[in-house]
């Protein structure tokens, strides 16, 4: 044992420990041990750097902003309604269902890939549900990795064991020739998965805290009961208010009715660029045909309003009145809604509505006040504000961000600008969509390598608007778990370079060999579900294949099941979050620890190796 094959078992070492005692951050332990193993001389700079060129972490990085430009667009919210409505509310048929959806996805794309596309969706389903992500989450990593075991194209060991077949003359497997073993293995880590996931079972106490003190946009809009009569109006060609200015209506006074916004659909008929233009209705706003209003008043006063004016009621209910406002009627990537308080010393109190300046100087306008838990809706211009008042304004998210910085004399509660960046571009949804069926065809077909594939669809979502810009997509990508795994990409090289790779793996099969077929298999199997917890299943299959081969061959028996072992037990694994690149997309989302995989996925590791080494003699003889 050479002394630089000491040094680097010694950092693995003393970085799982600190990995699992969680005390410093995963990314800062795989940087150090990176580091001090360019200081021994053990790796050249070149190699310590290769793990953030490699293929893997450029796909994370393309994957985490598709993944984002999905959640952005509401595409997450709308698949994951459908999949709320296959399964119910139940949890444990949630997390069934999200795991059966995973793995038939990952039979065909690879599992990052399948993590990247899922991971916004079983966010938001998380949401709705009020289940902690967590519990969801690990499951849907694993369960990728559990689905690429039903073809030949779900995970990269399966082709190298396929081609060690081949080059051995045994002939190459077919792309169906793992479903029967998958199946069973799909089966049992299901049922493995779903109960220690149980372990993760745990509230968020951090968003529930958060939540009593700042109210959401949805909230905001039903507790000021926005949703009650507010209307859409549509401008015909006939109207009399075409090219009409909103003051010189006088809509307030006459017919007791106010005008939120306007929206009018751009001549642009380019579906990557926007083609709906938002308008916050101020005096100097001008009418034109095709324009829809978004009104608020009594149903009596809107008909009479649109009578006198030729304008199309499109609706009775613009919103469902009784569970008050759809926020995507009262804001958007433009306009928002935020919650303003006059505090004792405003110059604000005693002050009308008409007179604080809100909309001169800011451009927003105030929709509502509360006031010692009643709400004002109607007459506001004549009311008088006090301190204690909370106002509602609506206005342009910009502009609600300058009142907050600038104003003196209100306090903004909450984020204007983090609330802007949530709102959904939905109009950009079945651009999304698109994008995303595309990036998953071209996947399956392998015209080019996945990399290029994901590249070019987080491109397209930033240059057709589904993300708003680049800082929006850098804001995307989760730069914890990019850190950790480039860092710890370089530590499989330094294992195989210093030949504790070979010498771990050539001496557990040599020394179990003996006790017959059985033994070696699950000898062949375990050391290959070892070894993938430091190094990638690929470099890990690549490694065994040969070796099962040999062994195989020299006891007289079919190499076939052997070989089946090295994909598996490659594949398999769910102990470490830095093991496959499925594990660490999820660790930020789920807001897991190190320790937490090893309590659920190492169960679950070993529990499905003796399954398989069970299983595999009766699907492949020895």
């Amino acid at each position: 044992m050479s002394l630089d094959m000491v040094l680097t078992l010694a950092i693995l070492a003393i970085a799982s420990l600190l990995f699992v005692s969680g005390r410093v951050r995963s990314d800062l332990v795989a940087v150090g041990a990176l580091t001090l193993l360019v200081m021994l001389g053990i790796l050249t700079t070149n190699e310590a750097l290769s793990g953030f060129s490699n293929s893997v972490v450029i796909m994370m990085i393309g994957l985490f902003v598709v993944g984002g430009a999905i959640f952005q667009t509401g595409l997450a919210k709308v698949v994951s309604g459908k999949l709320l409505r296959l399964s119910g509310n139940h949890e444990t048929r949630l997390l069934l269902t999200v795991m059966l959806s995973a793995s038939f996805i990952g039979a065909f794309v690879s599992n990052t890939g399948t993590v990247a596309v899922m991971l916004p969706i079983v966010v938001s389903l998380a949401a709705s549900t009020g289940v902690h992500p967590g519990r969801l989450l690990m499951p849907l990593a694993f369960a990728s990795s559990l689905g690429g075991m039903l073809t030949l194209i779900g995970t990269p060991p399966n082709m190298v064991i396929s081609e060690t077949l081949e080059q051995a003359g045994y002939g190459a497997l077919t792309f169906f020739s793992f479903t029967p073993i998958g199946l069973i293995c799909l089966a049992a880590g299901t049922i493995l998965i779903a109960l220690f996931s149980k372990l993760l079972n745990r509230k968020d106490k951090r968003n529930s805290s958060k939540r009593q003190h700042q109210r959401s946009l949805e909230e905001l809009a039903k507790q000021y009961s926005l949703g009650n009569n507010l209307y859409r109006l549509k401008v015909n060609e006939g109207s009399t208010i075409v090219n009409m200015t909103l003051k010189q209506l006088s809509v307030a006074s006459q017919f007791h009715v106010h005008i939120h916004e306007v929206r009018r659909r751009q001549s642009n008929k380019n579906p990557f660029l926007k083609t709906i233009n938002t308008e916050l209705a101020g005096p100097n706003t001008t009418f034109h045909t095709e324009d829809v209003i978004y009104a608020a008043g009594d149903y009596e006063h809107i008909v009479e309003f649109c009578e006198a004016y030729q304008l199309m009621l499109m609706s009775e209910e613009a919103v469902e009145k009784k569970e008050g406002a759809k926020l995507e009627d009262l804001a958007n990537s433009q306009i928002g809604i935020a919650e303003v308080l006059i505090p004792s010393n405003s110059k604000h109190i005693n002050q009308l509505v008409k007179h604080s300046g809100f909309r001169e100087n800011y451009s927003v306008n105030i929709l509502g006040i509360q006031r010692k838990g009643v709400y004002l809706l109607r007459e506001l211009k004549e009311e008088r504000m006090r301190a204690g008042d909370a106002l509602l304004i609506q206005g342009e998210w910009k502009h609600i961000s300058r009142l907050a910085l600038e104003h003196e004399d209100v306090v903004v509660v909450g984020q204007p600008a983090d609330a802007a960046a949530t709102m959904p571009l939905r109009h950009k949804a079945p651009i999304a969509a698109a994008i995303m069926v595309l990036m998953i065809a071209a996947m399956i077909i392998n015209v080019v390598p996945a990399v290029v594939c994901v590249m070019v669809a987080a491109i397209l979502m930033v240059a057709t608007g589904c993300l708003p810009n680049m800082e929006a997509a850098y804001k995307t990508v989760n730069w914890e778990s990019i850190v950790l795994i480039g860092a710890m990409i370089p530590m499989s090289t330094a294992i195989e370079k210093t030949g504790a790779a070979a010498m771990i793996s050539e001496g557990l099969v040599q020394s179990i060999g003996g006790f017959g077929p059985l033994a070696l298999l699950a000898g062949i199997y375990f050391a290959t579900s070892f070894m993938t917890l430091f190094i990638s299943n690929t470099a890990c299959a690549v490694l065994f294949a040969p070796i099962a081969l040999a062994a195989a061959i020299s006891m007289g028996v079919s190499p076939i099941p052997y070989l089946f072992a090295v994909s598996i037990g490659a594949s398999m694994c769910f102990a470490v979050p830095f093991s496959t690149p499925p594990n660490a997309l999820v660790m930020a989302a789920g807001r897991y620890k190190f320790l937490d995989y090893v309590k659920v996925g190492l169960p679950v590791q070993v529990l499905l190796g003796i399954v398989m080494v069970i299983a595999l003699p009766f699907v492949f003889p020895l």
